[in-house]
């Protein structure tokens, strides 16, 4: 069974806070779950499904479910990192396809930028801790940086390449008024920024920030009596990768796998897609990315980038057109949920105007949770505009 055809996405909202402490994480996943579902000319009283993540606070589903009011038969939590939200999406329609539920509420939220006041359990640390501890390998970044540097030794990938994406997703964040860093920034700014894990720079990297998101996805039925157009989701994969799959091979990510899903069950190619919504947690992680998911060849993502035509809101990849990660908005460091609200905002013709892609039909949305190429999860999209 295939889920196309089965969900469309109705409504979307991204909260336009940055910094909210004034909120709590309850609080926030309300907020946008009710401005989300008035997007999509729907209330409370009509969702029969919940998704969040493991940031929903007490019992996650359960409480969110009472919090909030719902009467849903289904109510999941789930936590692959920033590709939660893209797989929720497609279990979701997987749902809808079977009859389980018309309409279902996914939502996250965070305050990672005021998380020094606020009192959050530590995730116990997995089996793998002790021996990559050892070895210096305390935080994320340390992963992504050896990443980097093997990408570096492979294909001859450069800093300044690196550089190019931070450069790029800050011409788009300074047409956006909610970004949190809306100041362009050149290549020598990334290149003259302090070294955080060699060879990643501050600049390469994404910031944390408050905020949250929410996607309301109807069925078939729903969708058509609907007042506005909806965005159909045509294709999805899924992957992880893990030391029986490829992790000591670090120049390639789970992408390689969920990509080629996602267009086959959508039926298109890299070439048909006119918009990308890549997760930038790292400039790294778009250059992996992009070889991975077939827009260019494996170790060319450096060269790719470097055309200042492939990336920009007219050129033949649009990416990342609110500023993404590394400029816009990454609440609770997750990226999924912000990539799949700009897709869609480009698919409806109501992204900010200076980055509006003309006439955008097709847009892949992709989300990487865990540590890239090593312990880590892809999920990836297909979406299609309303015909």
């Amino acid at each position: 069974m295939t889920i196309r055809g089965h969900a469309h996405i109705a409504g979307v909202y991204e909260h336009p806070g940055r910094k909210l402490p004034d909120r709590s994480v309850a609080e926030l996943h309300a907020e946008v779950a009710l401005h989300a579902l008035a997007d999509a000319g729907l209330t409370l009283r009509d969702v029969d499904a919940y998704y969040c993540d493991s940031s929903a606070p007490g019992s996650g589903p359960l409480s969110m479910v009472e919090y909030l009011g719902l009467d849903a038969g289904v109510a999941v939590s789930s936590e692959i990192g920033g590709a939660t939200y893209l797989s929720q999406v497609a279990h979701a329609a997987a749902a809808m396809a079977t009859g389980q539920c018309r309409v279902a509420l996914i939502t996250m939220a965070d305050r990672a930028a005021s998380r020094w006041s606020t009192v959050r359990p530590r995730t116990a640390p997995g089996p793998e801790a002790p021996f990559e501890e050892q070895w210096g390998i305390t935080h994320t970044v340390h992963n992504y940086a050896m990443v980097a540097m093997r990408h570096m030794y492979e294909f001859g990938t450069t800093s300044e390449q690196l550089a190019e994406v931070k450069v790029t997703a800050s011409r788009h964040a300074q047409h956006n008024p909610h970004a949190a860093l809306p100041d362009l920034v050149t290549v020598d700014d990334v290149l003259a920024s302090p070294i955080v894990s060699s060879p990643l720079h501050r600049l390469d990297c994404c910031m944390n920030t408050d905020g949250g998101g929410a996607v309301v996805l109807v069925n078939d039925d729903i969708a058509r009596s609907l007042p506005r157009s909806t965005v159909a989701v045509l294709g999805h994969g899924e992957a992880h990768k893990n030391a029986q799959r490829g992790r000591a091979d670090l120049s390639f990510a789970p992408a390689a796998w969920s990509g080629p899903r996602a267009f086959e069950s959508a039926g298109v190619t890299p070439a048909d897609i006119d918009y990308a919504s890549v997760y930038d947690s790292f400039t790294i992680t778009v250059i992996t990315t992009l070889e991975d998911l077939g827009f260019c060849a494996k170790g060319e993502g450096g060269p790719f980038v470097m055309d200042g035509g492939l990336l920009a809101p007219h050129g033949r990849l649009p990416l990342n057109t609110d500023g993404g990660g590394l400029c816009n908005n990454h609440p609770g460091g997750r990226g999924g949920m912000p990539r799949m609200i700009e897709a869609v905002r480009q698919l409806r013709g109501e992204a900010t105007p200076a980055v509006q892609v003309p006439n955008c039909e097709l847009a892949l949305v992709h989300g990487t949770g865990g540590r890239l190429g090593t312990r880590s999860s892809g999920a990836t999209l297909v979406l299609g505009r309303a015909s």
